[in-house]
């Protein structure tokens, strides 16, 4: 009989573990998503858009993107069609987009033909697949089940590779007050992804949409686009806040403390009493080993080594420079 592979509660939270980092900041993280919308609304070059910021390090959405290589698969489009579209938004190519206008289907080459292309690939951030039903098997069968173990193949793609994985898809005729439910097929594809999209246009052909957004490891959120029709661009109304980031300010108190003090060994507790005249708020000893755990990858960067160890019972904190 098989074990199962457990963890220590006390390791999985002392462990740091990478962060989840984001292509398009607050928007699309490392994942599986789904991007869905009636025919013809403009999720085409929408997807375009996000590919091309991706690949040119631009921002889309009024967001910051993670620059590197960008894979279109416009399964139901043409070169002519694609080239017209990226003259219509730029006169700049650049190398690291690619695009795919053939390819096979979930269980029969898919997963082998993206493995391929990010080895070959190694900065690749973000794959667009245009749509979501061209690449599906040839099964009439629809359930839970099926649709989730479909989208799984592609799941694991994106959490073993850390890349985004974004499936463009239609919505059922059917109206409902949650967005969400009008995603065509069972809610197995809702489940199994990371976060879903809808842009929903508030009057057909007013190139006035609502993208609602919900997810896994990003805000839900309703943003509110207009499409500019010079620039074939959805453009957000949103300003971008200019809240300073919480991880940036923690980590540079705490090297601002270490860079003096080179050295500190103790509990969670006696940091926190120590670090409390840096900050505004009140240091809480449980989320002051959370915000440690979590940001010591950026530490290391910063050349602060963390790490925790029992003494007499109790967990201390060392960090040193």
């Amino acid at each position: 009989m098989t074990k199962l592979n457990t963890i220590n509660c006390e390791e999985i939270m002392t462990q740091p573990l990478k962060p989840i980092e984001f292509v398009v900041d607050n928007l699309i993280t490392q994942g599986l998503f789904i991007l869905a919308g009636a025919p013809k609304i403009g999720k085409s070059w929408l997807a375009l858009d996000i590919c091309l910021s991706v690949a040119k390090g631009e921002n889309v959405l009024n967001a910051n993107t993670t620059q590197g290589t960008a894979l279109y698969l416009c399964l139901e489009d043409s070169k002519i069609r694609i080239q017209n579209r990226l003259y219509e938004m730029t006169d700049e190519p650049t190398e690291y987009l690619h695009f795919a206008l053939i390819a096979d289907t979930i269980g029969s080459g898919l997963e082998e033909q993206i493995k391929n292309f990010i080895l070959e690939h190694q900065d690749t951030k973000i794959i667009f697949i245009d749509t979501l039903q061209k690449i599906r098997s040839d099964s009439p069968e629809s359930t839970y089940a099926t649709d989730y173990k479909e989208l799984s193949f592609l799941k694991s793609i994106a959490d073993q590779h850390s890349v985004a994985i974004v499936l463009v898809h239609h919505l059922r005729k059917a109206k409902d007050a949650d967005p969400f439910n009008m995603i065509s097929g069972t809610t197995g594809l809702s489940g199994c992804v990371d976060g879903s999209f809808v842009l929903s246009e508030s009057k057909r052909g007013s190139r006035s949409a609502t993208l609602y957004c919900v997810g896994r490891d990003i805000e839900n959120r309703e943003i509110e686009l207009k499409f500019d029709s010079e620039k074939h661009r959805w453009i957000s109304d949103e300003i971008p806040s200019e809240k300073e980031n919480k991880s940036k300010i923690f980590i540079e108190k705490i090297f601002d403390y270490i860079s003096e003090r080179k050295k500190f060994i103790g509990t969670a507790t006696e940091l926190a009493n120590l670090i409390a005249p840096m900050f505004e708020t009140e240091i809480f000893p449980n989320r002051l080993t959370r915000d440690l755990v979590q940001t010591a990858y950026e530490l290391e960067g910063y050349g602060i080594k963390f790490s925790t160890e029992r003494s007499h019972g109790a967990r201390r904190i060392r960090l040193e420079i």
